[in-house]
């Protein structure tokens, strides 16, 4: 064949060039670039736990997988998604402290800033899986996805759920669809939003759920399917920003009950605590032991006082009968006590006037 024509020449050369390079296995620059880039970041938990044998559920160490070895041991992942890995912490989630939230969101928030960055996916314990979520989901500055996931048993036991859940996770933050819907949870093949869901169950499977307000989808084969979306302010859209910061204000919870006493709030208005959520019985109902006048003190000092509920579902609303405008308490809306406590903590970080927190109690 006459190869005389130049043109002709770079052509055959280029397409020659182009089959070995494939014969060989080698990826092209622009295969490399398809599938989207997510960064899998390990703080420990059941998820990477190791038990002395596959039939023990829980006595186990929590944490002791690294990460990488996590991801390894999944056929397929690297399939869904351009996938690189992080070990911030090694910890059940028990452990964890707000100075690990703070060290986290300012990772997520430096990683999700960079443009060869599309999605997140935090491997986190459930014990207080949903409480670092609901955090996220007011300080990430992004709308890229970000993904928390567990799972109920360690990673050396029979059927361990934490393969299938990181799968799905990855698969997840990869997902367009994911974007802009606030931080993420999924767990059981079930996607839920940070800030309704919660634990339900000390050890099944199917422990995380969203009561009546249900799961934001479902995932099925890797894929995300979206019915609903939460309508409360979050991420990008949250006017809260941990940018600097290395320590949060002190809150505490207060537990509601029959003949209880005023000891509690005392000791923790003593230690320094700028606000108490108070759990209390019913629609945060506060019943006259004790506890009223010691809430009303706290609030006299400058306390921020915010009545949730014991009961773990349904909205504890402004109310004249609990004399919230009198003396200033805050009604937490649908939030459990431990939300109520992360909230009133960033709340607490712009303003101590309690209108402005109602506000907000409302808003996410």
């Amino acid at each position: 064949m006459n190869n005389s024509n130049p043109i002709r020449q770079y052509w055959w050369t280029f397409a020659f060039g182009t089959y070995l390079l494939l014969a060989c296995g080698v990826v092209l620059p622009a295969e490399r670039s398809v599938l989207p880039k997510v960064v899998v970041i390990g703080t420990g938990g059941t998820i990477a736990g190791s038990a002395a044998s596959s039939t023990e559920f829980h006595e186990y160490k929590p944490g002791k997988v690294a990460i990488q070895a996590l991801i390894d041991g999944i056929p397929g992942l690297r399939n869904t998604a351009d996938i690189r890995s992080e070990q911030l912490f090694q910890v059940g989630s028990a452990s964890l402290t707000s100075d690990h939230w703070l060290k986290l969101a300012h990772r997520i928030n430096k990683l999700l800033a960079q443009d060869d960055v599309d999605g997140i996916v935090v491997t986190h314990g459930t014990d207080t899986l949903e409480e670092t979520a609901y955090f996220l989901n007011l300080v990430v500055k992004s709308r890229k996805p970000v993904v928390i996931v567990g799972s109920m048993r360690p990673s050396s036991a029979i059927s361990a759920d934490g393969p299938i859940n990181l799968y799905n996770a990855v698969s997840l933050a990869a997902s367009p669809s994911a974007a802009g819907k606030g931080v993420l949870v999924v767990l059981n093949d079930q996607i839920s939003g940070a800030r309704d869901v919660t634990k339900t169950n000390t050890s099944n499977t199917d422990t995380f759920r969203n009561w009546e307000l249900g799961f934001m989808g479902y995932m099925r084969d890797g894929v995300p399917h979206f019915y609903r979306v939460s309508t409360r302010k979050s991420t990008a859209d949250s006017e809260f920003d941990v940018t600097g910061i290395d320590v949060l204000p002190q809150v505490d919870i207060v537990y509601g009950y029959v003949n209880m006493n005023g000891i509690a709030v005392d000791a923790f208005v003593k230690a320094g605590s700028r606000g108490i959520i108070y759990a209390g019985v019913g629609e945060g109902t506060i019943v006259d032991t004790g506890i009223e006048t010691a809430l009303i003190d706290a609030r006299k000092k400058g306390v921020v006082i915010v009545r949730s509920s014991r009961v773990g579902n349904g909205m504890v609303t402004h109310s004249v009968k609990e004399r919230d405008d009198e003396f200033g308490f805050i009604a937490s809306d649908t939030l459990s006590p431990q939300k109520a406590r992360i909230l009133t903590m960033l709340a607490l970080m712009r303003t101590s006037d309690v209108g402005q927190i109602q506000r907000m109690f409302y808003e996410y």
